[in-house]
């Protein structure tokens, strides 16, 4: 069955017309004929919105029973068995009300999705997992409902409903949006101009990586090689010199000329290590770019022109930074250099800037001989080894002829130096053979003849080819050598790179592996294994479009161990290139083999974890809940026996204990079931908005009276919580800090807001907890100091924290001045009431 299409219409902030835009979206296909249905809209009360739910056919909600409340929910097998063409689906990271069929509506619409369903939804930016951060720093809230990013990438279509602040502002004051007594206060708070500005950049810039995505993946299946300038991205080309720093900040202002410009700092190791760049100095242009909010890559390329042009049509740069040439200017006989050849080789689509620095001019970076000559260097050293001694021969018989046999003799000998060291080996050889036929011919006597008279010149002859010959193989021995040292240097400046990364925590496989794309230049990497040498391939990870799915099917292929293999596609690299391959192959096989131990390490903590809880469980079941079920066992039997004659008074004592023993055994058990939701994480709280001074009164039944002292202000704003939870928490808190406080000593509560939060201190003035202890106190089974068996099994704290933070807030402990132990409760203020903070309507989190 074909998978269902996902249309998803996304927002910067409530009331932008999302919901509007698919009702629309949906009167348009019912009126092609197409089978269109509303699974879950929700048009929170705004007139337009609701009407324009008329016409449409809506699935029956499902109607849950949550705390005596009831909700109603999204019927995914009423969906299901309706089987509609297309389902409107509103709010897709909504938490679903326990007991439905998933815990998110994301998970419904995935069901939708896979049995072929089209589905259309909405999203606000503010929910996408990795924008939590960033949001809470721009609005001061952390948002409870997200939707993982993943979801909202594989969608097929995303649509930005856009609206700039000052219309949605005049929508909200209009009352569209909000009901007229919130309105004040949403525009005070979360809809102010500077809040919709940050939200609606950030929706903008996050569609805009999405479309970029869909164009690089476009463009690479269509091998589109032409730069499509859709948005300003600009290439740094670094050389390790001291100017890295100047043309790094100076992409970095360009880009911030251009919405949405990014900058990528380059550097390219040549393979025979002609650039001798310091480690040091790269660390520090690295940290730069990053910090100015860029990317920095590390490429391999014998050409560095061609290197970086490749790199910047790869990344669809539309702009190249180069520092102006540190060549002297006798320097420039030797070529033209990187930056007028790339500025001349970069074509109409890319910009190329020369940026002036403190190093121009002042003579190039320390260079290493290369001995992997290139072809012109070749035809060079050729010209020099069998043009040159024509030339010279022409030049001393014309115009010095009485210069003298050894002085011919040492120029010869020049040429064939020269020629070694252009070309190499054969040009010098053939360079010292045409010069001894040369000098024989028409400068020993008898010239014009290949016969040599006198016995001194023959020596002389034997000795110009012996040193010749000589010369030539010790320049050819050196520039091997230069060639393995250059080789070496350039492997050892990836594979320090490499370990660089390791040592800076890039240690994720995929991070590795786009490492391995990048620095080779090519397409695509994948990390393939196999249980043994029948069983198929599989891959363990990948980057870049179409990877291998076997070896065979690689250009370049790296075994690691019998079963494990890393496969590239791209280009055949030289054999030269596979010891770094090999390298970068066995850490890869490292990096996922050290996931693997994470995860098992993590399961064998979560196993020891539970181990743990489930020894405390049985430890507190066998002893501290047979101590109450004996008093009542005790008791009863003393009432039913007929041997003893009971007063009145002795029969209300006895069941004033059966009492007390049940209401003991009624809050342990509790608390172990509270403890085992939380290790399960099975608590969702029903968040709402709430006042202390009627919740907290109601918490304090479990205690004695006059035991406590409270202070809560009428004025305090409304919290953000669940009125259930909150409760337990405030109960335990204070239940335990009655227990520790001296007889004649009430426990304070108090109440005060702060900022975004309001805070509830439960005050005693009892012994007090060191600081090393004060964390141990809130883990399960645990109870501070010589507290007797009778006293609990030490849940009742783990239960508040656990509580707390599944509401949003934090539970600590403090030292009482003048001796004691407070507990300061931290719960977030209701969106509404909060200075600065967004109004939202309060939903079902978890």
């Amino acid at each position: 069955m074909a998978r269902g299409r996902l249309r998803i219409y996304l927002g910067a902030a409530p009331g932008v017309g999302k919901t509007y835009a698919m009702l629309s979206e949906a009167h348009r296909r019912i009126e092609r004929g197409t089978d269109c249905v509303v699974a879950f809209v929700e048009h929170h009360n705004r007139p337009r919105t609701e009407v324009m739910l008329h016409g449409l056919e809506q699935i029956p909600r499902r109607e849950l029973d949550y705390r005596d409340t009831v909700f109603t929910e999204m019927d995914v097998d009423a969906v299901l068995a309706r089987r509609p063409q297309v389902a409107l689906v509103d709010e897709l990271p909504h938490s679903n009300i326990p007991g439905s069929r998933n815990a998110k509506r994301w998970q419904d619409v995935e069901e939708l999705l896979a049995a072929g369903i089209d589905v259309v939804s909405t999203v606000n930016i503010q929910h996408l997992e990795s924008l939590g951060d960033v949001v809470e720093s721009i609005t001061g809230v952390r948002q409870q409902e997200t939707v993982p990013d993943e979801v909202v990438r594989r969608a097929d279509q995303i649509e930005l409903v856009d609206m700039s602040p000052q219309a949605l502002r005049r929508r909200m004051a209009h009352g569209n949006i909000y009901q007229p007594d919130k309105v004040d206060a949403a525009l005070s708070n979360y809809f102010r101009p500077g809040n919709l500005t940050a939200l609606r950049e950030l929706a903008l810039l996050w569609v805009a990586d999405r479309v970029d995505e869909y164009l690089n993946e476009y463009r690479s299946e269509h091998q589109v090689s032409k730069i499509w300038g859709s948005r300003e991205r600009i290439v740094v080309g670094l050389t390790g010199g001291p100017e890295g720093r100047t043309l790094i900040r100076r992409a970095a202002r360009l880009a911030e000329k251009g919405a949405g410009g990014e900058v990528l700092a380059v550097y390219i190791a040549r393979s025979d290590g002609l650039n001798s760049a310091s480690p040091k100095e790269l660390a520090v242009q690295r940290t730069l770019v990053e910090d100015l909010g860029g990317t920095f890559h590390h490429v391999l390329g014998d050409d560095v022109p061609s290197a970086l042009l490749d790199f910047a049509r790869g990344v669809n740069a539309t702009q190249i930074v180069l520092g102006v040439s540190r060549r002297r200017s006798w320097q420039y006989v030797l070529g033209p250099g990187v930056g007028a050849t790339v500025a001349r080789d970069s074509g109409p689509d890319l910009d190329v800037h020369l940026i002036t620095h403190a190093e121009a001019g002042k003579g190039r970076l320390p260079l290493a001989r290369s001995a992997r000559l290139g072809r012109s260097r070749i035809i060079w050293g050729w010209l020099a080894g069998v043009l040159a001694p024509v030339l010279l021969t022409w030049l001393l018989t014309s115009a010095a002829p009485e210069v003298g046999l050894a002085n011919d003799m040492l120029l010869y000998l020049t040429l064939t130096v020269a020629a070694a060291l252009l070309g190499g080996l054969l040009p010098a050889l053939t360079s010292a053979l045409v010069g001894s036929l040369l000098l024989n011919w028409f400068f020993t006597p008898p010239v014009h003849t290949l016969t040599i008279a006198d016995p001194k010149n023959i020596v002389a002859i034997a000795i110009f080819v012996g040193v010749a010959v000589s010369v030539a193989s010790v320049v050819d021995l050196a520039a091997r050598r230069t060639q393995q040292a250059t080789r070496l240097r350039a492997e050892s400046e990836i594979l320090s790179f490499l370990a660089g990364s390791v040592l800076r925590g890039e240690t994720g496989l995929a991070e590795l592996l786009e490492r391995v794309r990048e620095t080779f230049g090519m397409e695509s990497v994948a990390l393939l294994e196999r249980t043994d040498d029948v069983a198929p391939w599989t891959c363990a990870g990948s980057v870049g479009p179409r990877p291998c799915r076997t070896p065979e099917n690689a250009d370049v292929d790296m075994p690691v161990g019998d079963h494990m293999t890393l496969a590239l596609s791209g280009r055949v690299l030289p054999a030269s290139d596979r010891r770094v391959l090999a390298a970068f192959a066995a850490q890869a096989v490292v990096v996922l083999d050290r996931q693997r131990l994470q995860q098992e390490a993590d399961q064998a903590k979560e196993l020891a974890e539970g181990n743990r809880i489930r020894t405390a469980l049985l430890a507190a079941v066998s002893h501290d809940l047979r101590t109450p079920l004996a008093g009542i066992k005790a008791s009863v039997s003393s009432l039913r026996s007929d041997d003893v004659e009971w007063s009145e008074q002795d029969r209300a004592e006895l069941l004033e204990a059966i009492e007390a023993g049940a209401d003991r055994l009624d809050h342990l058990v509790g608390n172990l079931l509270d403890i085992t939701r939380l290790q399960t994480g099975t608590v969702t709280p029903i968040v709402r908005e709430a006042d202390l001074d009627e919740v907290v009164p109601m918490a304090l039944g479990g205690v004695p009276e006059d035991s406590v002292e409270l202070d809560i202000p009428e004025t305090l704003p409304m919290v953000h919580v669940d009125k259930g939870l909150l409760e337990r928490v405030v109960a335990n808190v204070v239940e335990n800090a009655v227990k520790y406080s001296p007889a004649d000593t009430r426990v304070l509560v108090k109440a005060s807001s702060m900022a975004d939060r309001v805070e509830v201190r439960v005050v005693d003035r009892g012994p007090g907890v060191p600081d090393e202890a004060k964390e141990r106190i809130f883990e399960p089974f645990q109870r501070y100091g010589d507290a007797p068996r009778g006293a609990g099994v030490g849940l009742g704290l783990a239960v508040a924290r656990g509580f707390t933070e599944a509401m949003g807030g934090t539970l600590t402990a403090e030292d009482t001045p003048g001796g004691g132990l407070t507990m300061v409760l931290s719960l977030p203020l209701s969106p509404g009431r909060r200075p600065g903070r967004p109004e939202l309507s309060a939903a079902v989190t978890s």
